[in-house]
């Protein structure tokens, strides 16, 4: 086994623990407003996967990539710069917009309730840029699983 396979592996294993994190945040989303009760501890608990899983877990992917493409490939490479790209993209939009948003839905939740106009807004925002940041994801992956020439 070479470096450069344990490098990839570690990188590969990274991907799948970030992105399939934040693949989860639909499923829990969805069970928790099944039972409001239950709500708070959904979206308490998509916050830690968040801060403390899939977070961990890009910027692990982002050094191991970064070194990959330093060594093994060039960082010129346009599959790569796109790929950087959509990570600066995700990491910007994560950073500002979903992150945020999640703490308004917790804080609404806590204040408000489930049924406050609050709480409703906070949770569509917080949606809408999961969605947004989960096709972005897909396309990362694409990217460079493909490798694609533009």
């Amino acid at each position: 086994m070479t470096g450069f396979l344990l490098l990839k592996w570690v990188h590969v294993m990274s991907a799948i623990v970030a992105v399939g994190s934040n693949a989860t945040y639909a499923v829990w989303s969805v069970r928790g407003k099944t039972d409001p009760a239950h709500l708070g501890f959904v979206l308490r608990g998509i916050k830690f996967l968040d801060d403390r899983v899939a977070n961990p877990a890009y910027g692990l992917l982002l050094v191991t990539g970064l070194i990959m493409a330093f060594t093994t490939y060039s960082i010129g490479t346009r599959w790569i710069l796109s790929g950087l790209f959509i990570f600066v993209v995700m990491a910007v939009l994560g950073a500002a917009a979903y992150g945020p948003a999640l703490k308004r839905q917790i804080n609404a939740l806590d204040a408000e309730g489930a049924a406050s106009a609050a709480y409703r807004a906070a949770d569509a925002r917080a949606r809408g840029v999961g969605m947004f940041l989960g096709v972005l994801a897909l396309f990362a992956v694409f990217v460079m699983v493909f490798k694609p020439t533009f």
